[in-house]
């Protein structure tokens, strides 16, 4: 049942930057794309960032107590957000695919595509629903490179990219994946995201993004994305 006053779309008019959120525990780093970060005071400089609690970077930092934030720039490629924002650090070496260098607090920064970092030591931890929110000291900051910080809305509108389940602005609607149907037709020439793991089933095709049913992977435009996670189409593999 919906509540006639409360329109989700609303939440959508809040503005969000996009950013990786980074850690460290016993030796090991790990981050995630974040659009959920704010400043909340300036004497001392504190920043609150809310992490889901199944993500491997939320035990990172609920056990080292420290974290950083690279602020991206609007020259970060797809690969680069796929890869910290898809994929998950149980499964996926991230940083040995990028740049980056260890800060004053051991977290790493990625050197890539950012354009400012900054490094926190936690203070307080508020429990909310599926996630965290970690609000810590900023004891490191600095400029790394030029260019204009990459906003959601840049993200959303220009890339074409999408939000992940375990990000606190993420809405269901947008994942054009009903299991029944999928198992209802024949397997033969669906393709499968290697990025999320999301069906392309030619029977359903891609309406919302201009793909008829009955459209065979291989006719997909050549700049068809998929659309759960902005993945290209080299990135699917045929069903077996």
């Amino acid at each position: 049942m919906t509540d006639s006053n409360l329109n989700p779309e609303a939440m959508f008019t809040i503005g969000y930057g996009l950013y990786v959120i980074t850690s460290r525990k016993d030796g090991r780093i790990n981050g995630q794309i974040s659009n959920a970060l704010m400043q909340v005071t300036d004497t001392p400089p504190r920043l609150a960032a809310a992490v889901n609690k199944n993500a491997l970077t939320h035990e990172f930092i609920n056990h080292s107590g420290v974290f950083a934030v690279n602020v991206l720039s609007e020259s970060a490629p797809m690969s680069l957000i796929r890869l910290f924002g898809f994929r998950s650090g149980r499964e996926t070496e991230k940083f040995s695919q990028v740049s980056y260098e260890i800060g004053p607090t051991g977290c790493p920064i990625v050197t890539d595509h950012t354009i400012a970092c900054m490094e926190a030591r936690v203070e307080t931890k508020l429990e909310s629903g599926s996630h965290t929110v970690f609000i810590g000291q900023v004891t490191a900051a600095r400029i790394i490179g030029a260019g204009k910080p990459m906003t959601y809305a840049y993200y959303r509108e220009i890339l074409r990219g999408k939000t992940p389940p375990t990000a606190p602005t993420y809405r269901a609607s947008v994942a054009v994946k009903p299991p029944k149907k999928i198992k209802e037709t024949s397997e033969m020439g669906k393709y499968v995201c290697d990025v999320c793991g999301w069906v392309y089933d030619p029977e359903l095709g891609d309406p919302e993004n201009g793909a008829k049913p009955g459209t065979a992977f291989e006719d997909l435009p050549a700049d068809w994305v998929c659309p759960e996670c902005g993945a290209g189409k080299d990135e699917f593999s045929p069903v077996e």
